[in-house]
């Protein structure tokens, strides 16, 4: 476990030294928020979703971020052509596909992107068992209606079968990579009643995805963030201040505040 988490305060220091350019298509919730923490953990954000220009910043950025919580055809056709792009140059992109399952549209967007062979894919419980297609697999609007440990089989089989890494994030959050199977001890409840905190998550895997490899980079995101996220909820008497407090938490983040507040563990990987 020590070793880990020096691996993942390695990987923050290797972020704030880069200070990577992550390019966000993400929602309008979100948009604040995944721009103020990428500012904490020092990276730099860029929230361009207009599809006459994603092309060009693709070009320009470290990673690209595609957050499909709210779609319109117009943005669907700006996430289209940035992740063609980002294959084209072989640039990391992170797809967050929000809503997974609750109508057919939201589905087949997020089905289609996931095709394009995304570096990681966040999500939760019930958007994993939507994407991997299985059967019965529902979501409460933008909420997972299922724990991450029921997503765990499907999350390595959907990461086999796309050959991407999964992050299903929960009470307790899993990263695979269809073989490999680690587990994220970290966060807490607060962090469930303020909106785009999630989102914000998948952000700082794609400012991650810009320094390490796919799989530490999802590890790292979880980490880190999940850290923030206990840091700032002791500050806080209720949900109103916990985005910013995060941020707080974020920036001034060291080794010892990691091995305080995340356990990370491998384990045995199920069949699938």
């Amino acid at each position: 476990m020590t070793e880990s988490l020096l691996s993942e305060f390695s990987a923050l220091q290797a972020l704030r030294a880069r200070r990577p350019l992550v390019q966000n298509i993400t929602n309008y919730v979100a948009m604040t928020i995944s721009a103020n923490v990428l500012l904490a953990l020092g990276a730099s954000p860029a929230m361009v979703h207009a599809a006459e220009e994603v092309e060009e910043f693709v070009a320009i950025s470290d990673a690209l971020v595609v957050n499909i919580g709210t779609l319109s055809p117009a943005w669907v056709t700006a996430m289209r052509r940035a992740v063609a792009r980002a294959a084209a140059l072989g640039k990391p992109w992170v797809l967050d596909p929000v809503g997974c399952g609750a109508t057919p549209y939201r589905t087949d967007v997020a089905t289609e992107l996931a095709g394009m062979r995304p570096t990681i894919v966040r999500a939760n419980a019930s958007e994993v068992l939507s994407l991997a297609g299985v059967a019965g697999a529902a979501a409460k609007g933008v909420d997972s209606t299922t724990r991450s440990d029921d997503a765990v089989a499907a999350a390595m089989a959907l990461a086999h079968r796309i050959g991407t890494v999964v992050a299903v994030t929960g009470a307790t959050d899993y990263v695979t990579d269809g073989s490999c199977l680690v587990t994220i001890e970290s966060g807490h409840a607060l962090m469930s009643w303020s909106t785009a905190l999630g989102c914000a998550l998948s952000a700082t895997a794609g400012a991650f995805t810009a320094v390490v490899a796919p799989l530490d980079a999802a590890i790292a995101a979880l980490a880190v963030f999940g850290a923030g996220g206990a840091e700032a909820a002791e500050r806080c008497r209720g949900p109103g201040h916990l985005s910013a407090e995060i941020c707080d938490a974020l920036y001034l983040m060291d080794q010892p505040t990691l091995a305080r507040r995340v356990r990370v563990e491998a384990r045995e990987a199920p069949p699938h």
